[in-house]
């Protein structure tokens, strides 16, 4: 493993030909953001560019694709693998098995990045991948569209919460500002209400059912939520309005640890953690061989609700 800077990263990508863009499973605003912008831009240099992910990507965020031609997207056997915000060849689900060992650059912004690729662009200290990706167009000189606008704002939007998580940079700030200069026209607030306000009556039927059954653990300094199988086929709620529940177990006051397990398959749980001030997830995460930020992370764990419980809370106990 090679680590580049932006100056090597622009080379790279004006030099590579035919591309494979990998974002993790369960996709959310910044890889999706980032795999969806670099497509952009690797067309714009006339290269062939296709974005993969294990999970199917959500519709609330079909406004940062490509607008629809009347060609289909071309299919080509890759050249090039590049994956972007994914930490481990893990979080690629089934496409581990296929593009494992083959990754030839990966652009990151986590800590816990396993360094699997031959060359990796990582800014630990970033916000979101896509503010590392807005300062490497900005660097190749790359003449912005709508829609790597949208893209790269809700990257950054989305994994800080809104700008409100305490990984928000100064930067994060100045960007999203420009690209709000630059494209007035944008409707970033609509984009912010699409992804933090609006929901689907399942979605507020997921979130009654989590609070309602929040466990509290430690002088009420931890709490658990659960969204196991047996409980959305018993309430009817739809899997996928389960993504992005993780902030609720952060909500009451008081709480420092905020834990949500999502089980994927029957006895897998994946396992999402929230800190609100002191403790480093990332570190507990890396217990059981997951990792990501010192105040949000997540891991895969194996076993019945008991056995995992018990596991992530001995963790977090020493933490505390």
């Amino acid at each position: 493993m090679n680590k580049i800077n932006i100056p090597e990263t622009a080379e790279f990508l004006k030099n590579c030909e035919d591309v494979h863009i990998l974002i993790h499973r369960s996709p959310d605003g910044d890889c999706i953001g980032a795999g969806y912008s670099l497509q952009a831009v690797l067309k714009s240099l006339g290269k062939r560019a296709k974005v993969l992910c294990a999970d199917e990507i959500p519709e609330r965020f079909d406004f940062l694709k490509p607008e629809k031609s009347e060609k289909p997207e071309e299919d080509f056997i890759a050249k090039t693998i590049i994956s972007v915000d994914v930490a481990d060849t893990k979080l690629l689900g089934s496409l581990e098995e296929i593009y494992s060992g083959k990754i030839q650059l990966c652009i990151d912004h986590h800590v816990s990045n396993k360094c699997y690729a031959e060359t990796l662009l990582l800014e630990e200290n970033a916000s979101a991948t896509c503010e590392i990706l807005y300062q490497l167009y900005r660097y190749m000189h790359i003449k912005f569209t709508e829609q790597i606008a949208k893209c790269l704002f809700t990257g950054m939007s989305t994994d800080t919460g809104c700008f409100k998580f305490e990984n928000t940079t100064p930067e994060a700030h100045i960007f999203t500002a420009e690209l709000m200069r630059e494209f007035p026209d944008i409707r970033y607030g609509l984009i912010n209400r699409q992804m933090f306000d609006v929901k689907s009556p399942s979605r507020i039927k997921a979130e009654m059912l989590m609070l309602s059954q929040m466990e509290y653990y430690f002088n009420n300094q931890c709490t658990i939520v659960w969204a196991t199988l047996e409980l959305c086929q018993k309430h009817q709620v739809d899997e996928k309005d389960m993504e992005g529940l993780t902030s609720l177990s952060l909500q009451p006051e008081g709480v420092e640890v905020g834990i949500t397990f999502r089980e994927r398959e029957p006895n897998v749980f994946k396992v999402s953690m929230r800190s609100a001030k002191d403790v480093n997830v990332s570190e507990i995460c890396q217990i059981f061989g997951g990792g990501g930020h010192v105040k949000a992370a997540g891991c895969l764990l194996k076993g019945s609700p008991d056995e995992v419980r018990k596991k992530v809370l001995q963790a977090v106990e020493k933490a505390l």
